[in-house]
């Protein structure tokens, strides 16, 4: 199964943030209103949607690397490999991940092309985040709960408004994870480079998506209650639990890994 580029699709459809960044990886998967917010974002934006994808990849490895075999993924977006499920499978081939999206399109190109290595499992299921008690009662059925699970957040709770309560959020899926268990999130800053803020703002606005970027301290308590993992809250970038980035490029987003206590 694959996807159409741009062109090919009626061009009146309306932009998805999931459609945007699958462009912005240079993807397929898009419509061209997607490809306009795409194009009207700055160049150091655009590459963060990269580093976004790299932080992802490195997170999921080291936490596969130290024994957690089961990950829950929320916003999944368009399948761009390697996904989450062949990264923690490639350190451990019996791992399980629970892919989550609203979007009911890409929850068919998942069950489709994102498949399991024999020993593992991925599961999918139809559901948005601003309904944690719809996930976690999913995941009880496709995870084991009674042990550790990594909750991946990338790139997804700068698209939810304050008025839905994203840390609450992110504290009652933490709340419904065992000891051990881990969150992995990504967020825009609106302090990194605020020279191009109202430039971001306005490219999404043009198709109707509200993007909601968070200063540190805001991105921070995401973490509250947690227990954070070295170097903390920092750049995507700069995260790199091993040894310390020379010199990270320049990026729009703070990442952070935190286990839950």
């Amino acid at each position: 199964m694959t996807g159409l580029p741009y062109a090919a699709i009626d061009s009146s459809s309306r932009p998805r943030t999931a459609g945007v960044y699958d462009y912005l990886l240079g993807g397929h998967e898009y419509y061209r209103a997607d490809r306009e917010i795409g194009d009207r974002l700055p160049a150091l934006i655009r590459e963060s949607a990269r580093h976004n994808r790299e932080f992802m990849r490195r997170a999921v490895a080291w936490l596969a690397g130290r024994g957690v075999d089961q990950f829950l993924d929320i916003g999944t977006g368009f399948p761009a490999e390697p996904n989450l499920h062949q990264v923690a499978q490639s350190v451990n081939p019996a791992a399980r991940v629970l892919y989550t999206d609203n979007n009911r399109l890409i929850l068919r190109y998942a069950e489709a092309l994102l498949v399991s290595h024999p020993a593992g499992g991925t599961d999918y299921l139809q559901a948005d985040v601003r309904d944690p008690a719809v996930i976690l009662d999913h995941a009880r059925t496709a995870l084991d709960l009674t042990r550790p699970v990594a909750l991946s957040l990338t790139g997804l709770l700068h698209f939810v408004p304050d008025c839905a309560d994203p840390h609450g959020l992110v504290a009652e899926l933490a709340a419904g994870l065992p000891s051990g268990s881990h969150v992995v999130l990504s967020h825009a800053g609106s302090d990194l480079h605020p020279e191009l803020l109202r430039d971001v703002l306005d490219a999404y606005a043009s198709g109707g998506v509200q993007l909601v970027p968070r200063d540190r301290a805001a991105c921070a308590r995401f973490f509250d209650g947690l227990e954070p993992v070295a170097p903390g809250l920092v750049t995507a970038t700069e995260w790199s639990p091993d040894a310390p980035v020379p010199d990270p490029a320049p990026t729009g987003l703070y990442v952070g890994v935190a286990r839950v206590p």
